[in-house]
């Protein structure tokens, strides 16, 4: 049998070494302290009466406290809901109040969202604030350090229940089986960490990303369980994050597509400034990469870079890397945890090369959390689960996304898939972001406009718009080229990469009486 994995065991073997450093202020958590503090906060959370399977959600920016929190719950046999630091007053009331979270635990800096809530949901055990006093608010801190730093009596694992970033809609807490494993029971992220990318306890990992996202949640906690050290930085900067990797030291990391993008766009005198070989593997996913910027990425960086595709639910998994993608451009890897099948429309399963639904057989059970609707809507007449993506498979298993089914645009009969159009105009060098959409069309229903960020907004206007659209009928036909672009200083994208491309549709659709969510 193997030996437990998690904080409390490499703090007995290596108390003193970091289990993670803030990257702005260099603040370092060492093993014995996530230990430690993580017990006070399990202690603290049985004295109010929580036990197995009860829920407390975070509402928290990348903070310190962050992982003892976690930690606290994940040993203690609770459910966490980690919530968008970026959501409103009304979007973290539902999703407090959905989760069944009966104690939520916020943060001085987001104490603007944070103070408002107090009046809505006092049927909370509890609510607490890191960081700093928040009206309404108990301290953190203070709670649990009159808390002794021993195990509770009855540890045990617990686990996360997240919520979709609701691009299209209310978000849905995805709520898997909890099994109630005895605490240290190995989790699928460790085996995919130490065999698809060679973690163990040398690793040094850089989380450049929003810490409540399912990604880089489950990839640091995994990382913690086995003993690495975790960089967190608090928020994203493409040169920072090459400065960090080369002080560091940084092995493994884990990105999105738009991360890529910005780090290319920088000066050349930027790029070259870091030494970078001590980076062993970069993993990516959340969202499509476009070829040519993955490529550069490959010429850049090496044959490192590793992309799976999954979602929050669990239900499958692919991976690829660089080698394999050379060869299948485009693919986001060949399944491992599940079997693979395209539909069509009707649940007829599709040929290889002919773009369906994706749906996984024989992956993680889910279900979306009081909603048996959506948790139905998700299923095949076989029992298989989907997460709403279009794509298909080739000859040889390898699976490559089309697009969402929710983004799809039908222009006169005809499906276009906006991410293709996206991954063109995305290399334009004057362009910075990209949204490509279906707007209103009388004649033919929908007409594929693009929302661009450019480089310099000085430059937007109706130049760049038709110098736009020729670079992409220079690659795609016209019927999936925008028949118009319009200009924005910034689009509404999620850290963790994801468009909301739902508020950029109701800006053109208004009162139409639309399909589209």
């Amino acid at each position: 049998m193997s030996a437990p994995m998690y904080p409390g065991e490499i703090a007995r073997t290596h108390p003193n070494k970091p289990a993670y450093i803030m990257a702005s202020t260099d603040e370092t958590v060492t093993y014995r302290q996530l230990d430690e503090e993580s017990n006070r906060g399990a202690q603290l959370l049985r004295s109010l009466g929580l036990g197995r399977g009860d829920s407390i959600a975070l509402f928290l920016e990348n903070h310190p406290r962050f992982f003892e929190i976690c930690w606290a719950a994940q040993r203690s046999g609770l459910r966490y809901t980690t919530i968008s630091s970026r959501l409103t007053v009304p979007e973290v009331e539902y999703i407090v109040k959905d989760c069944d979270a009966q104690v939520l635990i916020s943060s001085r800096a987001k104490a603007d969202v944070a103070e408002p809530l107090a009046g809505s949901l006092g049927h909370l055990k509890a609510r607490y604030a890191v960081g700093g006093s928040v009206p309404g608010y108990e301290s953190w801190e203070e709670a649990t350090a009159a808390q002794p730093p021993t195990p509770v009596d009855d540890e045990i694992e617990g686990g996360a229940m997240l919520y979709s970033s609701g691009t299209t809609g209310r978000p849905k807490g995805v709520r898997s089986l909890m099994k109630f494993d005895p605490l240290g029971t190995a989790t699928p992220i460790v085996a995919l960490n130490k065999a698809l990318y060679g973690a163990d306890l040398n690793s040094i990992y850089l989380s450049p990303a929003p810490l409540y996202h399912a990604a880089p949640l489950a990839f640091n906690m995994g990382m913690l369980r086995i003993g690495a050290t975790c960089v967190i930085m608090e928020n994203f900067d493409a040169v920072e994050s090459l400065r960090l990797i080369e002080k560091h030291r940084i092995t493994h990391s884990q990105w999105v597509p738009t991360m890529f993008v910005r780090m290319l766009k920088l000066p050349e005198e930027d790029r070259a400034r870091y030494d970078l070989q001590s980076l062993k593997i970069a993993v990516h996913a959340a969202a499509p990469c476009p070829i040519p910027v993955k490529e550069q990425m490959i010429e850049w960086w090496g044959p490192i870079l590793h992309e799976y595709y999954a979602g929050t639910e669990g239900n499958g998994f692919t991976a690829i890397n660089s080698h394999q993608w050379l060869t299948h451009k485009g693919s986001v890897g060949q399944a491992l945890t599940a079997v693979v099948h395209i539909l069509d429309d009707e649940g007829k399963e599709l040929p290889p090369g002919q773009p369906g639904g994706i749906y996984f057989e024989g992956g993680g059970k889910f279900e979306y959390h009081n909603a048996p609707e959506k948790t139905a809507a998700a299923m095949s007449a076989e029992g298989w689960s989907t997460l709403g993506d279009i794509g298909y498979l080739d000859e040889e298993g390898f699976l490559y996304l089309t697009d969402r089914k929710a983004h799809m645009i039908i222009s006169g009969g005809v499906n276009i898939y906006p991410q293709e159009t996206e991954n063109i105009l995305i290399t334009h060098p004057k362009v910075t972001d990209v949204a490509v959409i279906g707007v209103p069309n009388e004649e033919f229903g929908e007409e594929v406009k693009a929302v661009v960020q450019p480089a310099d907004m000085a430059e937007a206007g109706p130049e760049l718009e038709r110098e736009l659209i020729e670079f992409c009928q220079q690659q795609l036909s016209k019927l999936k080229c925008p028949r118009s672009v319009d200009f924005q200083a910034e689009l509404p994208r999620h850290p963790t990469g994801k468009l909301y491309k739902r508020l950029l549709k109701d800006r053109y659709w208004g009162k139409h009486d639309s399909r589209i969510v």
